[in-house]
């Protein structure tokens, strides 16, 4: 059970609180919060894009997609999913395919589906595939507080 240097420094000196809860090992969002017995609405998963602009992480519920004809409405900028090999380049310290729900660790604008602020607790990866983190709704308000809230998704 791990969690990526980047993410736990980033984490660490913005005064998070949170718990490391390891899973069976599982790459697929849903799949992930079924192993570790959580709600895939509180499970906050981190989506790489890119624009002509650069990268950008939008987070979502794992029980939803992000919508990118809005999110690309909403933003005035065509948006696309980042490839593997990019998304491995940016979170080079993370397994692959294991993107945190946390652009701002990684130099990276966010942007968070407002389905996760009501959440109590928010789980996310941990950058394995392994291992997530557990923290509440006010950690969770303090680690996205420089990225924008609006509805950029829909359902599975």
């Amino acid at each position: 059970m791990s969690i990526a240097p980047r993410l736990q420094s980033f984490m660490d000196e913005s005064g998070i609180d949170y718990d490391l809860m390891p899973h069976d090992r599982e790459v697929v969002a849903t799949k992930i919060a079924q192993s570790a017995h959580v709600s895939g609405s509180a499970m906050a998963k981190g989506v790489l894009l890119k624009s002509d602009d650069g990268y950008m992480v939008a987070v979502v519920p794992a029980s939803r997609h992000v919508d990118l004809a809005e999110l690309s409405h909403q933003s005035h900028t065509r948006l696309g999913l980042a490839s593997e090999e990019e998304a491995r380049a940016i979170f080079s310290d993370c397994d692959p395919g294991a993107v945190p729900a946390c652009g701002s660790a990684y130099g990276m604008p966010m942007i968070i589906d407002r389905c996760l602020d009501d959440q109590d607790d928010i789980y996310m990866e941990a950058g394995d595939h392994r291992s997530l983190i557990h923290m509440n709704r006010a950690g969770f308000a303090k680690l996205t507080a420089d990225a924008r809230h609006a509805e950029i998704s829909r359902p599975n």
